[in-house]
């Protein structure tokens, strides 16, 4: 399986189980990996032929800067149905980091893998 990678998008979300985390948005990073099947892309060259990675993070973007998910889990999910949206995606990797989130930690990510139902 062939993969696009979006790395390192930095969002501002409403995300956390505190009250304090509940009245300001906090620095979010997402990192998607998109497997498909790019073979026909490879040979065409045309955008028709592959995900336009352009549109899938203009829906991430959307729905991140406008969610107030309790959980860095939840807000992952909902990520991944975006990527699974798009017909040619098989299986949609998700890592979403949250930044200062514990002291003496750089950061907190949880990361996910879902796969289009029907595909093993």
């Amino acid at each position: 399986m062939d993969k696009i990678h979006i790395r390192d998008l930095q969002l501002r979300c409403v995300v956390g189980i505190y009250p304090e985390e509940r009245t300001v948005k906090q620095d979010i990073i997402i990192n998607v990996t998109l497997h498909a099947d790019y073979h026909d892309a490879c040979l065409s060259d045309r955008i028709e032929d592959t995900v336009d990675y352009k549109q899938v993070k203009k829906q991430i973007v959307a729905m991140a800067e406008a969610s107030e998910f309790f959980l860095v889990e939840r807000l992952a999910e909902a990520i991944a149905a975006i990527c699974l949206e798009n017909p040619r995606v098989a299986r949609a990797d998700v890592t979403v980091d949250k930044p200062g989130a514990l002291r003496f930690a750089r950061s907190v990510a949880v990361e996910i893998s879902r796969t289009r139902p029907g595909l093993t």
